[in-house]
């Protein structure tokens, strides 16, 4: 069973295509070693007789044309999945069963894909290190002591320690390319529009974008060829002509550009992550690449631009979550009353921190000099990008600047919390693809990652450098089954 749970996405599939294994080996195999790893909190729900029901009925009659013929997969708990329950981490939707299945999910079940269970999140989605979540903290797969990073924490962790052959996770500032640093897995934050939003608890809707997480990059490239998609339920999906992803995933990048932009030289940087950097850019012209500095000068405004935006759109969405419709409700003397009991007991303080930050710069008064502004500054630094596509075909950085650090480290700092996002937030603000890859470790052993961000609807060519970039790397992850019974 052991050997099932150690092998690559890509090689469950061939394996069951020639019938050397069947729907039910594999999730059996995932389900037996999930079942012995609570320790690690990754689930928040599990859909393990479901999924060996549905692993038998796969078998009797096998459809092998699928591309992901009886695989079972976990999810983040942040993609509603019919007749399943959908929390996003937080006690306002503990006990919501939706009645309908996002795209991104539906398109895999289409391929023949198989509901392990949904996965811990940051609440809302509103964390870097799935600490915020009111199921409890998950842990790193690393070391018991380490966070998984946030907020598609629960799936970094149960990728990392085998829990699923592959997952998705959703990005809003960094959530899939920073948990995916911390454990040492591949995670692609898709350009926004590739993938459906719809049935996807929404955080920051301009920001939020589902994506892969896998063991490699092949895995990565299939997955994505199967969840992006145009989505005519969705107003910000966009239809344009995508690649079959794996089938053209190609590792010659001879000529091609990279550009290293200094301003990601911040102050107080680890010499770990510096030294990593300068490898990636060794691994870059090993491959045939040619390396280009330049400059994105509006880089240091990210972060509290992010942070206005983001809590701003939160606000709006989160007020949907009154009692009233759906979700939790507490008991009131009046409207108002219940009103307020509901959203100050149904919601954490991180979600609450954000909200009351949204709430503020929205109000009036503080409109213009707040949101609007960010907004302005938002497509300033979209141009950089821009401009620098002028001369680069992606871009090189670290993906986090540090490696994971320690459970409740971070808890009581939301400043230093926030500054995990440094790296990755430029990305979401300019709608741009970025995909984080295990690179190395620091001297503890922890992994470290970097980052390729690709022009708008480049994911191919973003794939192809990660890929070559891979094979040069070598990266092996250090993991022990500490948390198994």
């Amino acid at each position: 069973m052991t050997e099932i749970t150690s092998l690559s996405l890509s090689n469950l599939v061939n394996k069951v295509k020639k019938k050397e294994l069947s729907s039910l080996e594999i999730t059996k195999a995932f389900v037996e070693r999930s079942e012995k790893s609570k320790k690690l909190n990754a689930y928040i729900t599990d859909n393990f007789e479901n999924a060996l029901n549905k692993a038998k009925q796969f078998d009797e009659d096998p459809n092998l044309d699928l591309k992901l013929p009886g695989i079972p997969i976990a999810v983040k708990d942040l993609f509603c999945t019919k007749d399943v329950k959908t929390t996003a981490g937080s006690k306002m939707l503990n006990s919501f069963i939706p009645p309908y299945e996002s795209t991104v999910t539906q398109n895999m079940w289409n391929e023949g894909a198989i509901l392990l269970g949904k996965l811990n999140c940051d609440e809302f989605a509103m964390g870097s290190s799935n600490e915020t979540s009111y199921f409890g903290n998950v842990q790193n797969p690393i070391d018991e002591n380490l966070v998984p990073g946030g907020s598609s924490g629960g799936s970094a962790s149960a990728l990392a320690a085998r829990l699923t052959p592959i997952t998705i996770g959703t990005d809003t500032g960094g959530s899939i390319r920073q948990p995916a640093s911390f454990t040492g897995t591949v995670g692609l934050k898709p350009t926004y529009g590739s993938c459906s939003r719809y049935g996807i608890v929404a955080f920051a809707s301009s920001l939020d974008q589902a994506g892969p997480m896998s063991q490699n990059v092949e895995d990565c490239a299939l997955l994505h060829e199967i969840i992006s998609s145009y989505d005519s339920k969705d107003s910000t999906s966009v239809d344009f002509k995508r690649n079959e992803y794996s089938k053209e995933l190609n590792k010659d990048i001879k000529g091609k550009k990279i550009g290293i932009p200094k301003e990601y030289r911040v102050d107080g940087m680890p010499d770990e992550i510096e030294d990593l950097w300068k490898k990636g850019v060794e691994y870059i012209k090993d491959c045939g690449a040619e390396i280009i500095d330049i400059s994105l000068p509006h880089t240091n405004y990210a972060l509290p631009t992010y942070y206005i935006v983001a809590p701003a759109e939160a606000s709006s969405n989160l007020a949907r979550y009154d009692g009233v419709k759906y979700g939790f409700r507490a008991e009131g003397k009046n409207l108002i009353d219940m009103y307020e009991k509901t959203r100050s007991e149904g919601f954490g303080s991180e979600v609450q921190r954000r909200i009351m930050i949204g709430t503020y710069v929205l109000s009036s008064g503080y409109y213009d000099a707040y949101y609007l502004k960010a907004q302005k500054v938002r497509n300033l630094i979209k141009s950089d990008f821009d401009e620098a596509y002028k001369k680069v075909d992606a871009i090189l950085t670290p993906s986090t600047p540090s490696s994971a650090f320690k459970i409740g480290e971070k808890t009581n700092d939301p400043i230093s919390m926030y500054l995990n996002d440094i790296f990755t937030v430029p990305v979401n603000l300019a709608g741009l693809p970025g995909i984080s890859i295990p690179a190395g470790h620091d001297k503890k052993g922890y992994p470290l990652g970097l980052q390729l961000i690709g022009k708008p609807f480049d994911e191919q060519n973003l794939l192809n450098i990660a890929y070559a970039m891979e094979e040069k790397i070598g990266f092996e992850n250090k993991i022990s089954d500490w948390w198994m019974k």
